[in-house]
């Protein structure tokens, strides 16, 4: 029998994440990021002997603009390039060496905080608070407990629907975190343990020899586990001095999303505040202070709907609920204010073209 419990309780009680009080809640459409990640796979694809106009199938960037710094995309584009990449090539490891391909030195004011912060533990810590500076096709979250640190690394819900997509976004990531844990801590970092969600597949795998640990299938989280006498070690780059100067440019960069993002990132917002009963857009038009017409004019103007920014949060949390619990169908229908499961499941399959059973089998 799947386990029942009270949505509205079960919804309060996420982990922080990502999707913290410090970032903005950005639509996967909008393309407000810089590069990086996307040059990586562009790179690692192209030394492989890959056509550029294949990498980039689908995504609205030119070849010569994937390295400009003025360059800007989306999480879908991003997304779209990793699906490219799962077409083109047959290396099992290449996920992984996608992420071990991008250091602490590609991601501008938000890697040298990271290099600049006192202790590995503030690092830690602000690795996961920041991170929606990062293009974050993942949430990340940091724990430390008996001797251990812990990342937590779940990938965005809109690749929890392909099971494929979901394990390379997964190995891509721990692959980043790789890297970047031994950018700041030292080639030797090692860590103890790495736990996957999936089964052990024949399309992806993570190369133990160079990771330095064992792989673990079938476990409740994707996680990167370690040692905290990591952490204990003295931050050689850290400058006590520039760190609060950096972070302060980092809010800046924070604000300059949200401005991107505009109204939408507000509504959205908003609407995650109750997500069971959502305000309408005529609360939702006062509590910003503005017309429900000024309000719709202005959506219009980013190309997107009310409706649409409900669905994509309601189809986001549905797919969070199918992949990380085991509540059944009439409960999260319950949880994301629908009437009954008959109306979820019809929902559902419009978002997705699948049955919420189709996702939990995977």
């Amino acid at each position: 029998m799947p386990e029942s419990r009270q949505p509205s309780k079960l919804f309060g009680s996420r982990r922080a994440s990502t999707n913290s009080d410090a970032g903005p809640v950005i639509g996967i459409g909008e393309r407000i990021y810089e590069s990086t990640k996307l040059a990586a796979v562009f790179d690692v694809l192209i030394d492989q002997g890959y056509p550029a106009g294949e990498i980039l199938r689908n995504v609205d960037l030119q070849e010569e603009d994937v390295h400009s710094p003025r360059a800007r995309i989306s999480l879908a584009e991003l997304l779209t390039a990793c699906k490219n990449a799962i077409r083109l090539s047959s290396d099992p490891n290449l996920p992984y060496g996608i992420g071990t391909s991008i250091h602490i030195s590609a991601y501008g004011m938000y890697g040298f905080a990271i290099l600049c912060c006192p202790d590995f533990r503030n690092a830690m810590a602000f690795a996961a608070r920041y991170h929606s500076l990062a293009a974050p096709l993942a949430t990340i979250e940091f724990n430390e407990e008996k001797g251990f640190g812990c990342w937590i690394i779940e990938p965005d819900m809109h690749a929890a629907i392909d099971p494929q997509v979901y394990r390379f976004i997964t190995e891509m990531q721990i692959g980043i975190h790789i890297s970047l844990m031994r950018d700041i801590m030292g080639a030797a970092f090692t860590p103890d343990q790495i736990s996957l969600t999936y089964s052990e597949t024949d399309d992806f795998g993570l190369p133990a020899d160079l990771i330095g640990c064992r792989v673990r299938f079938a476990s409740e989280h994707n996680k990167i586990v370690f040692r905290s006498t990591w952490l204990d070690q003295p931050a050689r780059l850290g400058n006590r001095t520039t760190y609060p100067v950096i972070v302060a440019l980092c809010d800046n960069l924070l604000n300059e999303l949200k401005l991107r993002v505009g109204i939408a990132g507000e509504i959205r917002a908003l609407l995650l505040r109750d997500i069971t009963n959502p305000p309408t857009l005529t609360a939702i038009a006062r509590a910003l202070g503005v017309s429900d017409r000024s309000l719709r004019r202005q959506l219009q103007e980013q190309g997107i709907s009310f409706r649409g920014l409900l669905d994509e949060l309601r189809m986001q949390i549905a797919l969070k609920y199918l992949r990380t619990t085991r509540l059944a169908n009439e409960d999260i229908a319950l949880a994301l204010g629908f009437s009954d499961a008959a109306n979820f499941r019809r929902a559902f399959r419009r978002w997705t073209n699948k049955s919420p059973s189709e996702i939990r089998a995977k």
